[in-house]
């Protein structure tokens, strides 16, 4: 992995490896690997999750919280880590079901540092030196023996060829030292690892890591309505974020546990990747998209994969850069978002406009250029993947035509999100201030609308289908039949005529979701990836698109399925499933899916986004329904948010401020928390009630404004209290004061 002093303090200790129970302090590139030997089966294990049986328990985004069980021949073990500092980690193990007795089961502690400086042990501390800096690693128990081995392989190798009764390779200096314990002796063991500028010093803050009373540390936690959403979102993204030591920075990958190499960078997971992070980190946000884009091609697009053994640059997939980047802007108000990532966003655009259009319609078919060596480079298959759905039944009527590279369908959800693509830049140009650039965007996206609209509406079944360029539709469907309420292709009267299909048992309806392929499709049956399974991302694209239709109510069922089939193998089995199946909501019936997929947290965030979120459409919303919920921090327009609704009554808090309360229930879009304006817009449909501005000193108020007419508001508790009595139809409310 090698040497990062650059690092930033908050990341310098985390589980950055392939091991999950590893812990590197990447400034220096030291390692603690906890190393597994069981007698019974004669094998180690250094707990990877592609070998070993490893359930993920809470990660902090920072790493302060490490929590995880581990079997192995039958012995479970959980391990824990704790970072109270950012120079000092403790550790600690306890053993339960038992696979053989202790004695013959042991856990090592192999320190190790990738320079391969040696590491001394003396007086029960191992020490390595590094540089001017000093990394001491102490044991609460003393350790029954220290082996000394070349690398970690050696150590494996020691065991697995003498068993733990063994002595020859003990050692007090080695490039890799262990220090080794059994479970009958230390069924609970603990360990301090402290960096510090002198020897001395790092024993001393290690063995006082280890003297030190545990605290638990506080995490963006959720309880009460849609409880756990957040917790899991946390945990997903957190466990699967990893350091590519190729390009020496940190990065969400699609999961720990499909293996492409080193790092493999599908454009849509890291685009999904950056939108989850925006809800704790805006660092871990701005990396994710960093390693997305850094796919663009001298050609224009972004490769659809760059991974370490092929790099898929003839071919892109749908282009969510633009309305994730978008997202996190109206999350964080960060301008360096769009400077940072809009040529190359725009240069993406006009490439799917200028190449995949065979026909000059103005509407695209997946294709495959005549560039690069990938695997699949020139084929149907190829193609299919700039779609994002390979085995989607949607593309068994379409056939490669080698003339265009592309084909013959113009595909539905790739046009929707080539659309949606368009309508961000212009949003994003005139945000930069391009007005030639908002202006041609603006008027792509509107044509690509029309086109929609016109060419991809199937009247007969009453919704939006795949075409042939020279016929028909095609047969089989997926959601992405809803994808034109998202990039608002949808006039009101096709909408209208989209909703029932959510619910009818014969296409789309279900308890867990949307599937895809419609149950009347013989593809269905398959339940293989694209061809009747739930699919996370798919279902997230059209909740979004239900809500800037307007369509509130079935965007709430659709996210409450989605917590609720997340949920049913999250709790227990700690799953988060690359996709489901629609009939049982089991996630592992089929091998072809990943068990821990980053992805899979778009479930939950879903029913997070219920009571707090950011869109390009109706701003920052909150919502109060009445049940009690405690949610966050998470990131918003006014910095990291809490919600908390007791006994219906709404309160949002900044570090311990309350900022705004209100016993209103209903959905406040456009809020606006800010120095000289409170704003917010009250969907139909609301209560009556007050809302109060805790710390607002009404000395300050300038005028106060309800559907644009001048209002009173009275002082209260410390604050200014505004009336909201009148329930039912949309109320806006701007409150002006002097910063």
């Amino acid at each position: 992995m090698g040497r990062y002093p650059a690092v930033p303090l908050a990341r310098a200790w985390n589980s950055w490896g392939s091991r999950p129970a590893e812990s590197v302090f990447l400034p220096l590139g030291l390692r603690i690997t906890p190393v597994f030997y069981s007698t019974k089966l004669k094998r180690t294990a250094t707990i990877l999750p592609r070998e070993d049986a490893v359930r993920l328990g809470r990660h902090a985004i920072d790493g302060s919280v490490i929590e995880l069980d581990v079997e192995h021949g039958g012995t479970r073990v959980a391990w824990a880590v704790r970072k109270d500092d950012p120079f000092v980690i403790r550790g600690r193990w306890q053993g339960h079901e038992a696979g053989e007795w202790g004695q013959r089961f042991w856990i090592a502690l192999a320190v190790s540092c990738d320079g391969g400086e040696t590491v001394a042990f003396d007086n029960g501390i191992a020490t390595i030196q590094v540089g001017r800096r000093f990394i001491a690693v102490a044991s609460g128990a003393a350790p029954l023996q220290v082996t000394g081995h070349a690398d970690l392989a050696a150590l494996r190798a020691d065991f697995e060829a003498h068993g733990y009764f063994h002595t020859a390779s003990r050692s007090t200096a080695a490039p890799t030292l262990a220090l080794r314990f059994n479970l009958e002796i230390t069924r609970g063991g603990t360990y301090a690892a402290a960096v510090a500028d002198t020897a001395a010093l790092a024993a001393e803050r290690a063995r006082a890591a280890l003297a030190t009373p545990e605290r638990e540390p506080a995490l963006p936690t959720h309880m009460g309505l849609a409880a756990g959403a957040l917790d899991a979102v946390r945990d997903v993204l957190a466990w699967n974020t990893l350091w590519d030591a190729d390009d020496g920075r940190p990065y969400t990958t699609m999961s720990r546990i499909w293996n492409l190499g080193d790092v493999a960078v599908w454009y849509n997971d890291q685009c999904y990747a950056a939108l989850l992070g925006g809800l704790f980190d805006l660092e871990l946000a701005r990396e994710n998209l960093a390693m997305a884009h850094a796919g663009a091609t001298p050609e224009g697009n972004v490769a659809a994969l760059v991974a370490t053994p092929d790099a898929w640059v003839d071919r892109s997939q749908p282009p969510l850069g633009s309305f994730v980047t978008m997202l996190l802007y109206g999350r964080t108000g960060e301008r360096s978002l769009l400077d940072t990532h809009y040529d190359t966003l725009a240069r993406n655009n006009r490439w799917w406009r200028a190449t995949r259009d065979p026909d000059g319609s103005g509407l695209v078919s997946p294709g495959t250029s005549a560039i690069g060596e990938a695997l699949y480079a020139g084929t149907a298959f190829g193609a299919r993947n700039e779609t994002g759905m390979d085995n989607s039944a949607t593309h068994d009527e379409a056939h490669y035509d080698p003339a265009t590279r592309m084909l013959s369908t113009i595909d539905l959800g790739l046009n929707c999100v080539v659309c949606l693509d368009c309508e961000m830049l212009a949003a994003m140009a005139a945000a930069l201030g391009r007005g030639q650039d908002a202006a041609e965007f603006a008027a792509a996206a509107t044509r690509m609308r029309d086109a929609i609209s016109a060419r991809l509406w199937d009247e007969a079944r009453g919704l939006f289908a795949n075409r042939q360029r020279d016929g028909g539709f095609v047969r089989s469907l997926s959601p992405t039949s809803f994808y034109p309420l998202l990039c608002g292709a949808a006039t009101p009267a096709q909408a209208r005529r989209l909703l029932p299909h959510l619910a009818d048992p014969a296409t789309f309806g279900g308890p867990f979701g949307l599937p895809n392929a419609t149950r009347d499709d013989p593809a269905f049956a398959d339940n293989t990836y694209w061809r009747g399974r739930i699919w996370p991302n798919v279902n997230y694209l059209v909740w979004q698109g239900l809500r800037r239709a307007g369509f509130h109510l079935e965007a709430g069922s659709l996210a409450a399925m989605g917590q609720h089939l997340f949920m049913r193998s999250w709790r227990e089995r700690r799953i988060a499933a690359e996709n489901y199946n629609a009939t049982t909501g089991e996630p592992l019936d089929s091998s072809d899916t990943d068990p821990f997929y980053t992805w899979a947290a778009l479930l939950p965030a879903m029913a997070v986004g219920e009571i707090i979120d950011v869109d390009p459409w109706d701003g920052w919303s909150v919502a109060n329904t009445g049940e009690a919920v405690r949610l966050g921090p998470v990131t918003s327009p006014a910095g990291m948010i809490c919600v908390d609704v007791t006994d219906g009554v709404l309160t949002l808090e900044r570090g311990g401020d309350q900022l705004l309360w209100t016993d209103v229930q209903g959905r406040f879009t456009h809020l606006r928390l800010e120095p000289a304006l409170v704003a917010f817009r009250l969907a139909p449909g609301h209560t009556g009630g007050s809302l109060r501005l805790p710390g607002v000193a009404g000395s300050r108020v300038v005028a106060l404004r309800i559907d644009g007419q001048h209002a009173d508001w009275t002082e209260r508790d410390g604050g200014v209290a505004i009336d909201l009595d009148r329930a039912g139809a949309a109320i806006t409310v701007a409150l002006h004061r002097a910063a």
